[in-house]
């Protein structure tokens, strides 16, 4: 009985000592036990460029919560995987992140290809997935796991040049219209707010063409552009076909009264490519570092630290602004549970670098839409007039 007392007595020592080793050291057992958030980015291929900006937001948004104790007292951590610019990699590699990494969540993808293969799978699977989202068409499967917190939405991405072109007199605006748009999902969510507003403002649709990607050459483009007199530029593309595009105007000098863009030119690279020839081209976004709301100055002084410019890139607060909608649903439902935290997203409001936000039954937040410029190499915002950073330059000036 002696020797069973002293055993006793030594498995509570031992049990009490485990217990006070990390109040001593003041660490918690969860720090052994990360919360894993898994998916993938397009690291590399036609993608690339804006989908390394949305990994690097997101890895400042998981560094700045790891600082302040991390999910639910628990540290985060990614598993990210590069889907090559493939939508069918990132339906394999959700796959995998869901049945056998078995995460805890899901970050959103990029681009709309991808978000749009990868709902069906999240939805399957009842894994919450917070992205940019497949464009209108995406959210009108009644999925109900899948939110846009912020969009990218290519049925709104234009709105913004449209209202402010209309405020432009008549007789100053363009004629004649050129649209080339790459062929697929995310270029054809473009064309109806082209239709509309050319149809509203009188400006006629002389070519409206698609194209595949990749893009060989663009210069058979613009030279029909060219020739058919069009004043208005739409190349409803990539980051690699806008610069081809734009190198090719100026070499057949074609200018028109405006060229907007589609994606590339509000990404950093854009004036690494082109450096001035890039300026004045109209686009649009959902949100900007220029927006008065809490938090952007704190990316724009870590940005301008780590990478020595002078506002974050719009895809570096997309990749931070879908894991703070995420993370506050997690802390909202105090839970992992999938649907706790879908049911907290659907019922509350959450607070990013772009504004307070509610969602839909669709998952989506009321329409976003600010009209950019290339200006002075800022990407300035244009419209709607409160939050104006700089005033238009249009018609576009010639080129040097």
């Amino acid at each position: 009985m002696e020797r069973g007392s002293r055993k006793l007595i030594s498995i509570i020592a031992i049990v009490a000592c485990l217990a006070v080793v990390p109040w001593l050291t003041g660490k918690s057992m969860a720090a052994d036990n990360p919360i894993v958030i898994g998916g993938s980015l397009p690291l590399t291929g036609e993608s690339a460029e804006p989908g390394l900006w949305v990994e690097r937001g997101m890895k400042f948004w998981a560094d700045e919560i790891n600082a302040k104790g991390g999910l639910l007292g628990r540290p985060v951590t990614f598993k990210i995987y590069d889907d090559e610019s493939s939508p069918q990699k990132a339906v394999t590699i959700a796959e995998k992140a869901i049945t056998v990494d078995k995460v805890d969540l899901l970050f959103g993808g990029y681009p709309g290809t991808a978000a749009r293969a990868v709902m069906p799978v999240a939805e399957k699977h009842k894994y919450v997935y917070v992205s940019m989202g497949g464009h209108m068409k995406s959210f009108e499967q009644g999925y109900k796991y899948s939110f846009g917190a912020p969009p990218l939405m290519g049925e709104w991405w234009y709105e913004g040049f449209f209202e402010w072109l209309a405020t432009i007199p008549a007789d100053q605006r363009p004629k004649k219209a050129a649209v080339y748009t790459m062929n697929n999902p995310i270029g054809t969510s473009l064309l109806d707010s082209i239709e509309r507003w050319t149809k509203k403002l009188n400006i006629e649709k002389a070519i409206d063409e698609k194209y595949n990607l990749p893009l060989p050459d663009a210069t058979p483009l613009i030279l029909k552009a060219k020739q058919m007199n069009c004043d208005l530029l739409f190349a409803n593309g990539l980051f690699p076909d806008g610069v081809m595009v734009v190198r090719a105007a100026k070499a057949l000098d074609y200018n028109p009264k405006a060229i907007v863009q589609g994606i590339g030119s509000v990404i950093p690279a854009w004036l690494k490519e082109l450096g001035k020839d890039g300026y004045y081209v109209f686009s649009g976004t959902s949100l900007h570092n220029k927006l008065n709301f809490p938090g952007n100055d704190k990316l724009n002084a870590y940005v301008k630290e780590k990478f020595g410019l002078d506002g974050y890139p719009v895809y570096f607060g997309f990749g931070y602004a879908w894991m703070q909608s995420l993370g506050q649903a997690v802390e909202g439902a105090k839970s992992l549970d999938q649907t706790k935290i879908r049911d907290w997203l659907r019922a509350n409001k959450v607070e990013t670098i772009c504004g307070h936000m509610t969602v839909d039954d669709k998952g989506l937040t009321k329409p976003i839409n600010f009209c950019t410029q290339m200006i002075d190499g800022q990407v300035e915002l244009i419209w709607p007039l409160n939050v104006r950073t700089k005033a238009p330059v249009y018609p576009k000036p010639p080129w040097n």
